[in-house]
C-alpha cells in the first residue's frame, strides 16, 4: 500500500484542531491562540519528538511505523474508524478488531437464517463449525458435529480418509495446502492463542502430512474455493464455496452454490426436497 503524505498531513492537522486540551487532561490556558491542541502537545501525548510530528503534518516524513501510528491514535483519541483511516493513509493495513471467537455474530446468524434454499454454515477462522442451516446439514451430514472434538474441518480433513476420497491425489494435495495456509494465517492473526496453538499441536502430533505442510509456512486466507461432495442419496455434486468474512476475519459464512454447466443444480433441488422432509444422509460428505 502507498502512503498518501498530503492526506495524512491534512487528517492529522484536522484531528489535532478538533481535540480540546481539557479532553486529554491539559489546561486550556488564557492565551491559547491555536484551535485545539498544539503540535507539541500531540507529540507529548504520543511519546514522539515534536520535530517528527511536525514533519508528519508538513507531508515530508518517512512512512511512520505501526508503533507510531498506534501512539498517534491513542494521543489524538481517534475512534476505531478514524484509526483505520490513519493506518490506510500511512500505507499500512489497519489492525484487526476484537475477535468474536465462538460467539456467533448476530449479523451472520441473520444471514444464515435467510438462506433456506442453499446450503450454508458458519465457522470460525480455525475451521470449527459454529452453526449451519438445514440444507447444509442435509448436504454435509455428519461431516462435523457441534461437539468440540468433532467440529473442526481442518482436523477432519487430515484425520478422516473419507473426507478426501472424492478427489484425485493432485486435487487432494492442493486442498491440503489450502487448508494449512489458511490456518497459518489465522494462527498468526490470533497471535498463537490457546485454541489455535492447541489445534496446531494436535494436528502436528497426528498427521505427518500436516506437519510437512505447516513447516512450509505458506499463508493464504480462503475466500473462494471449490469442493466436490459424494452424497449418498443424490450422487456427486460440484459446488462453489463463497465465503463472507466478519470484520475481524475470525468468523465466516460459507455459502455453497452449484457450479454452472454441471448437474449440481438438479442435485441441490433434490437435496432441498429431502431437507424439507427432515432427511439427513447417514454417510458423511466430503470437503
Amino acid at each position: 500500500m502507498d502512503m498518501d503524505r498530503a492526506q495524512l498531513a491534512d487528517f492529522l492537522r484536522r484531528a489535532r484542531e478538533r481535540l480540546r486540551p481539557q479532553e486529554v487532561g491539559l489546561p486550556a490556558g488564557p492565551r491559547r491562540r491555536t484551535p485545539g491542541l498544539r503540535r507539541e502537545e500531540v507529540s507529548q501525548l504520543a511519546g514522539m519528538s515534536a520535530d517528527y510530528y511536525m514533519r508528519l503534518e508538513q507531508a515530508r516524513s518517512p512512512q511512520p511505523s505501526l508503533q507510531i501510528l498506534a501512539a498517534l491514535a491513542r494521543g489524538l483519541r481517534l475512534t476505531d474508524d478514524e484509526r483505520d483511516h490513519l493506518y490506510l493513509l500511512s500505507g499500512h493495513r489497519p489492525p484487526s478488531g476484537p475477535l468474536a471467537h465462538d460467539h456467533v455474530s448476530p449479523g451472520l446468524l441473520y444471514l444464515l437464517d435467510q438462506l433456506t434454499e442453499t446450503p450454508a454454515h458458519i465457522t470460525n477462522d480455525l475451521g470449527d463449525l459454529l452453526a449451519r442451516n438445514q440444507m447444509a446439514e442435509a448436504l454435509l451430514g455428519c461431516i462435523c458435529s457441534i461437539r468440540e472434538q468433532d467440529r473442526n474441518f481442518v482436523w477432519r480433513w487430515f484425520t478422516d480418509p473419507a473426507m478426501s476420497q472424492a478427489y484425485d491425489p493432485e486435487e487432494r494435495a492442493a486442498l491440503s495446502r489450502d487448508h494449512v495456509a489458511d490456518l497459518r494465517a489465522s494462527y498468526a492473526r490470533r497471535g498463537g492463542d490457546e485454541p489455535s496453538a492447541r489445534l496446531v499441536a494436535r494436528l502436528r502430533a497426528t498427521s505427518e502430512e500436516f506437519t510437512r505442510l505447516w513447516d512450509l509456512h505458506e499463508v493464504a486466507v480462503r475466500r473462494v474455493s471449490r469442493m466436490r461432495v459424494a452424497h449418498a442419496a443424490v450422487g456427486a455434486i460440484e459446488l462453489h464455496c463463497e465465503t463472507l468474512l466478519s470484520p475481524a476475519e475470525d468468523q465466516r459464512l460459507v455459502i455453497y452454490t452449484p457450479v454452472p454447466g454441471t448437474s449440481a443444480i438438479e442435485h441441490l433441488s433434490l437435496l432441498r426436497v429431502l431437507a424439507h422432509n427432515d432427511f439427513v444422509p447417514a454417510a458423511p460428505a466430503r470437503r
